[in-house]
């Protein structure tokens, strides 16, 4: 894979096979974002799961305390009164069938995030191959298969965010911009990793977390320790 100049430069700012600190390498992470924009900044947790296993699955969701950064728009599958909470709440679309109908005829994708009442998921579960391979079927690990709407709205819509393993049994999740200051962005990384350690399946032997590399969008990964983790 080919790399611009900028990254090419930013690369030689530091020891691509150290293991730092995540004080140093946040601050490494943050010098090195030089795009025009303001980068997002992932943490790439590489596990010791086998996703493969059900009792090693690792799925579920944080708030982040100084939030990612990003507008999140919400979409929620309710009726009634439900439906007005979400509204209260701000989710951006709230509806029934109308909105299943419009994803599979319009192909429409305006949203981030979705969020369903238990009872919706039978109209839901239509969207099931549509949703799915995009990681935005609701999920009750995750907090959005819930009948208290309102503070699932209000928790996205403040920094939560959703994590699980891929095909390769590793995490990946933003925890801030560029622009975040390093005691926020350093606030998010705890918070993620102690979600992370209380998530750990009891049937995962040996080490849990493998590797941890944070990098912005454009900008080369700088690994931590896990050790120190």
């Amino acid at each position: 894979m080919k790399h611009g100049k900028k990254y090419l430069e930013a690369a030689k700012a530091y020891d691509k096979l150290t293991l730092y600190d995540k004080e140093q390498a946040i601050e490494i992470v943050k010098k090195t974002a030089t795009a025009k924009f303001d980068e997002t900044v992932e943490a790439h947790i590489r596990t010791g799961c086998d996703g493969r296993h059900a009792d090693q699955q690792v799925r579920g969701a944080v708030v982040l305390p100084n939030g990612t950064g990003k507008t999140v728009r919400v979409l929620v599958f309710a009726k009634g009164a439900k439906a007005e909470e979400a509204k209260a709440a701000g989710a951006e679309f709230v509806g029934e069938m109308e909105l299943v109908t419009k994803i599979q005829k319009e192909n429409w994708f305006d949203f981030d995030i979705v969020v369903a009442t238990p009872d919706m998921m039978g109209v839901v579960g239509r969207l099931g191959r549509i949703l799915g391979p995009k990681g935005l079927m609701p999920n009750p690990k995750a907090g959005t298969v819930t009948m208290n709407v309102a503070q699932a709205v209000k928790e996205i819509k403040a920094g939560k965010i959703e994590y699980r393993l891929d095909r390769n049994n590793i995490i990946h999740v933003p925890i801030g911009k560029a622009s975040f200051s390093q005691e926020a962005l350093l606030q998010n990384f705890d918070a993620l990793m102690e979600a992370l350690n209380k998530a750990r399946p009891s049937a995962v032997k040996g080490q849990f977390m493998r590797s941890i590399t944070l990098a912005s969008t454009m900008g080369p990964g700088v690994k931590v320790n896990p050790a120190k983790i």
